[in-house]
């Protein structure tokens, strides 16, 4: 496990970290939130110069980043970067598979390749990060594997069926690897927030899907929870050792409700959906 500072969180001064998806949203933020507590940060992306235009933007400060391209579908590519890291730093602290695309509308209209783009992404991302970095840390007898879900991966809800298949198994992956782990010094979260302001709310359209609408109506909010808030609640969360990071606040309350009424929460998931479904813009 880290060590923890006298205030409950993470001492992430001098620790090593490898976060994915680094170059915008979720992992732009946590890599500037681990930097800022003296981290030296691998920011990785598929987008090289957003990485380095995240790495640029922290100069200074007490941490040091790094950008390094990389396509987490590819293992292989993920292994390297791995163990390039642990080459030059000797050990790897923190692995935050983090990237991930989205697709949203009707499930209908999906193509074979955005069902296996998504997976591959989302899915197989993550288990390739888990693949290179667990057996170092289970080496070391310490370190934290950090796995970006989403309320979808508690929460089911329609017109964005292949994200929720997709953050439903990295929630799985990553409270079966926890009780593994855990007898290693590993420790292991799952990221569950609902919609985060970031670039992806307006991506992944499929049958004339609005996201941003969609997610916001979906968690009854104006505003998507911020970016750099979410990255400060989850290096908490990793100092406290929980399983599951879910916020904000009524994100919650509605997955303890899930849990106590699974019923109600399907037949008001469907009604909303019935709503969206109205909503759809015609394309073309």
């Amino acid at each position: 496990m880290l060590g923890r500072r006298r205030r409950g969180g993470p001492d992430l001064a001098g620790k090593v970290a490898i976060v994915t998806g680094g170059g915008s949203g979720i992992g732009a933020a946590l890599t500037g939130a681990l930097a800022a507590e003296g981290a030296q940060v691998a920011c990785a992306d598929i987008d090289l110069p957003a990485a380095q235009r995240v790495a640029s933007s922290v100069l200074g400060g007490p941490g040091t980043v790094r950008a390094v391209r990389l396509d987490v579908t590819d293992g292989a590519a993920v292994q390297r970067v791995v163990d390039d890291v642990v080459a030059e730093s000797g050990r790897l602290d923190l692995m935050f598979n983090n990237a991930g695309i989205t697709w949203g509308g009707p499930t209908e209209m999906l193509t074979p390749e955005q069902w296996n783009a998504i997976i591959d992404v989302n899915i197989r991302g993550v288990v390739h990060g888990v693949a290179a970095a667990y057996p170092v840390m289970i080496e070391q007898r310490s370190g934290a594997i950090v796995n970006t879900a989403s309320m979808g991966g508690l929460v089911a809800a329609g017109l964005i069926t292949s994200y929720v298949m997709t953050k439903h198994a990295v929630v799985g992956l990553s409270l079966a690897l926890r009780t593994e782990a855990a007898g290693h010094g590993v420790t292991v979260l799952a990221v569950c927030p609902s919609a985060v302001e970031t670039p992806i709310l307006d991506k992944g359209s499929v049958g004339g899907f609005v996201g941003r609408s969609y997610y916001l109506a979906s968690q009854g909010s104006s505003t998507a929870y911020d970016a750099d808030r979410l990255a400060q609640d989850t290096l908490a969360a990793i100092g406290r050792d929980q399983p599951l990071l879910v916020v904000p606040r009524r994100s919650r309350i509605t997955w303890r409700i899930q849990r106590l009424a699974p019923g109600l929460t399907n037949r008001l998931a469907a009604q909303f959906i019935d709503r969206q479904r109205g909503q759809l813009r015609p394309e073309g």
